[in-house]
């Protein structure tokens, strides 16, 4: 279901992705509402499940030693309950920060952070021993991080106007 978006609404999504702990008042005051209706379009916005939270992005690089890894994932078998069974087991990992299907020939594309490269090895094989599916893994170390964005670009949010 397509949620339709006014230019408020847009304008509230553009400023709470870049600046999520802003005051409901300022943010009121920047989109030209008054409080209640601001903060109504705030929680309307959030039933819909088109916010879906609120959060600080920690950089680990600054308090932690730390491996990032994109691990590409085939399964043996491409039935519907192998690919729910591999996607549960991989919402429990806590290690895996993202998980995505893919179309094309790869199944997942992981990405998993470990303390090193034998903490997340110790990972791969507890997969491997796990009884998930997994077939081949392809394993790709980050050595930096170039650029790394959640929020949706404002041109993008502008097309969503209904």
């Amino acid at each position: 279901m397509r949620v339709k978006l006014d230019d408020r609404d847009i304008q509230m999504l553009s400023i709470l992705q870049r600046e999520g702990r802003i005051t409901k008042t300022e943010l009121a005051r920047r989109v030209n509402l008054s409080p209640t209706p601001c903060w109504e379009r705030l929680q309307h916005l959030e039933q819909l499940g088109i916010i879906e939270g609120y959060g600080a992005r920690v950089d680990w690089s600054m308090i932690s030693h730390r491996t990032i890894v994109f691990m590409q994932a085939e399964l043996a078998s491409h039935q519907a309950i192998d690919f729910s069974r591999f996607e549960r087991e991989m919402q429990a990992q806590p290690e895996v920060l993202e998980c995505w299907a893919l179309g094309g020939g790869i199944d997942y594309l992981l990405k998993v952070i470990a303390p090193s490269i034998d903490d997340y090895q110790r990972f791969v094989d507890r997969l491997l021993n796990a009884d998930i599916g997994l077939k081949r893994y392809y394993t790709y170390i980050v050595t930096k991080r170039v650029k790394e964005s959640a929020a949706i670009p404002d041109n993008l949010l502008a097309e969503l106007k209904g």
